[in-house]
């Protein structure tokens, strides 16, 4: 039923076009969006026809024998249109399956889009995996996220630090200034975890220029002085919070909690959701209790981030 084809560079048009139409699909699918780590990973996602209608796309890299579903992205599983049905999607895992057989890969790993980015319910991948692939769950990590219209109260501790703000002058802006707020973020994520953020100043600033629409900038001053930040990636229905870090000065004075008030009742207060992002370290298994703790003060509950692993 299917033709399966490997994306080349030639394919990017109507790669970014099925992508605009997608129904489980963020900007991070966008060619210019995966493609500006390229030297990094070796592209390997695939194209899926049925005569010369493109069906479905599968961002995905190669290791050696394994596909991932794609490393450089959060997540990357089968994107699909409004038409691609149950059906489909199991023949189209049986012939992908024969197909990567074929071509050498002994093994898939594979991260399925989660279902808050969903604009129309898309988990027709999850059956096959079950069934087809024999897939297991090889690492389950947890988030956080609100679901934004319940207008859930903040808890006791964050709406006290937000009135320190409102008391203390923290102004909040929404900027282009990333390069104000990076050092901030570089030195927390050095003091508390001994690693730098996956992008560099420079690669966001390139991400921003291609895609100024999904990505927003918050600081929070004090005087002039950056004390905290947020980088947002905007989808459709999701506010999601990229990168979060405050100064030692910033937390006692609840500069964070300054900028979620006003990006979540200000700016976006007719979005779904806001999601967190993830409170696990390392390989999932260990929850960063503190972490999570913080984003439940602001009314956020979990949500799970799988990853399945079959053998071809």
């Amino acid at each position: 039923m299917f033709e399966i084809k490997r994306y080349t560079s030639v394919d990017k048009r109507e790669w970014d076009r099925y992508v605009a139409k997608a129904r489980n699909a963020t900007f991070l699918f966008y060619r210019d969006y995966m493609d500006y780590h390229s030297d990094r990973f070796t592209d390997h996602s695939l194209m899926f026809y049925v005569g010369s209608h493109l069906h479905s796309i599968l961002p995905a890299n190669i290791v050696g024998d394994t596909l991932y579903s794609h490393q450089g992205l959060t997540y990357g599983g089968l994107v699909m249109d409004i038409n691609v049905t149950s059906s489909d999607v199991v023949t189209l895992f049986r012939e992908m399956n024969d197909w990567l057989r074929a071509a050498g890969i002994r093994r898939v790993v594979y991260k399925p889009v989660p279902w808050v980015y969903h604009q129309h319910a898309s988990e027709e991948d999850l059956y096959p995996l079950f069934w087809v692939c024999h897939a297991q769950v090889i690492a389950r990590d947890l988030g956080t996220v609100i679901f934004m219209q319940k207008h859930l109260r903040w808890r006791k501790d964050r709406r006290r630090r937000l009135k320190v703000a409102h008391e203390h002058g923290i102004v909040v802006t929404r900027t282009t200034d990333f390069r104000a707020f990076w050092p901030v973020l570089e030195a927390n994520l050095q003091d508390r975890h001994g690693v730098n953020p996956v992008h560099t100043v420079e690669e966001m600033e390139l991400l921003y220029s291609r895609f100024p629409e999904n990505i927003v900038q918050y600081n929070a001053c004090k005087d002039g002085e950056v004390l905290a930040g947020l980088t947002f990636y905007l989808s459709p229905q999701v506010l999601h919070g990229q990168y979060c870090s405050s100064t030692p000065q910033g937390k006692k004075l609840g500069a964070v909690d300054a900028i979620y008030e006003k990006a979540m009742y200000e700016d976006y207060p007719d979005y779904m959701y806001l999601d967190y992002g993830r409170s696990t370290e390392g390989d999932g298994s260990v929850l960063n209790d503190g972490l999570v703790a913080q984003k439940e003060g602001f009314g956020g509950r979990a949500i799970c981030y799988d990853t399945y692993e079959w053998t071809l």
